[in-house]
């Protein structure tokens, strides 16, 4: 009785797996009859929303098992895990959109800088503006964030302003050796940093009293370790053949309707930072501000720090060029964005207007995508 009763409470809580594998399942099989309906406006939303749906779903359900393999296996494999999948959803997601159409040289650059806006504009500003609505003010561990920060500005700076004051063999860009480069550092940066976060300076990324997890949130993650390991594997087979799916809808919106190139970035980065954003959100209503904290500074340091050298290497494999540099208003939004990500997070207090001003950005990023 307690098998039957466990698979079904089992098939209660993966409920999504299915969904995923029946469209899935429809795609595969009437894949060309489907994209032959794109000409239709009413079809190319429709598409567009189901598939964006289900890969976003997956992602989260990615998500969760990673974090319950996080929260059985303890540091360092549980901040492994949970970056390297949510890592691999965007490689996988950006490589599949680049793989689909003409290639889009810009793709990288524009979902790291929408990454970075979406996380420490819009997500950072609706952390603190929702934890700060019964609080005063939040407090969180000043070396974490500073540990963090230290990070994220030279790694942004180097791959999204740098290399348009260099000049490689076809103008403004990195050569193939500066990019060789900037792939060791970032990788060199990012493996330094975990070597701290997840030894001797563990302390600095933890709240006063609060070592691990509750010991009810523990009891939500026991049984067979195998269990989770299977599921992760199986939603991110899906998230890897549905984002193929997406691809083309993405790409005939931006060149058959003329959007802004800047919005496919924009799709991918709502991919990787939405289920970032449910768990930062939920920690700062809960008063837990330096959990919020390491979510999403440790997503902008993972994704610069390891997409990155990823694309890179795709881009030298796949033989499509890629261009990191930002253009127009962008790398003074970066700029803009970075000094107040220092400053909010330099006295281990936060407070409502800090979140207005975050949110204010996040509106100007998003009305100048519009606008070039």
């Amino acid at each position: 009785m307690s098998r039957n009763t466990g698979a079904a409470g089992l098939a209660r809580r993966e409920w999504f797996l299915a969904v995923s594998l029946l469209t899935s399942i429809v795609f595969l099989g009437y894949n060309e009859d489907i994209f032959r309906l794109l000409e239709n406006p009413f079809w190319l939303t429709a598409i567009f929303l189901v598939l964006f749906s289900v890969v976003l779903g997956s992602a989260l359900s990615v998500v969760r098992h990673a974090d319950h393999l996080a929260v059985r296996l303890g540091e360092p494999y549980g901040t492994l895990i949970l970056t390297l999948a949510i890592t691999s959803i965007e490689v996988m997601a950006i490589s599949a959109v680049m793989s689909h159409g003409e290639n889009n040289p810009t793709l990288v650059r524009d979902t790291l800088f929408a990454v970075v806006m979406i996380i420490l504009n819009g997500m950072v500003g609706l952390s603190l503006l929702v934890g700060a609505w019964k609080r005063q003010e939040q407090r969180h561990n000043l070396q974490g964030a500073n540990a963090y920060l230290g990070v994220i500005v030279p790694l942004a700076v180097l791959s999204m302003i740098m290399p348009n004051f260099t000049h490689g063999t076809t103008g403004p860009g990195y050569s193939t050796i500066q990019q060789t480069v900037l792939a060791f550092i970032s990788v060199g940066l990012y493996s330094v940093f975990l070597a701290l976060q997840t030894g001797r300076h563990r302390g600095f990324f933890i709240d006063d009293g609060e070592e691990g997890p509750p010991l009810a949130h523990a009891a939500m993650h026991e049984g067979p370790l195998w269990l989770p390991v299977v599921l992760l594997v199986a939603y991110m087979a899906l998230v890897v053949f549905l984002v193929e799916q997406l691809a083309p809808p993405i790409d005939y919106f931006i060149e058959t309707l003329h959007a802004p190139v800047a919005l496919g970035g924009v799709v991918m980065a709502v991919l990787v930072a939405t289920p970032e954003a449910i768990s930062a959100v939920r920690a700062s209503v809960a008063n837990h501000l330096q959990r919020s904290v390491n979510i999403f500074l440790g997503s902008v340091l993972s994704t610069i720090g390891l997409t990155v050298p990823a694309m890179l290497m795709i881009s030298h494999i796949s033989g499509n060029p890629i261009v990191l540099g930002l253009d127009h208003s962008n790398p003074v939004m970066l700029i803009l964005t970075l000094a107040l990500s220092v400053i909010t997070f330099a006295s281990g207090r936060t407070h409502l207007m800090q979140g207005a001003v975050h949110l204010v950005l996040f509106v100007a990023y998003f009305l100048l995508i519009f606008e070039t």
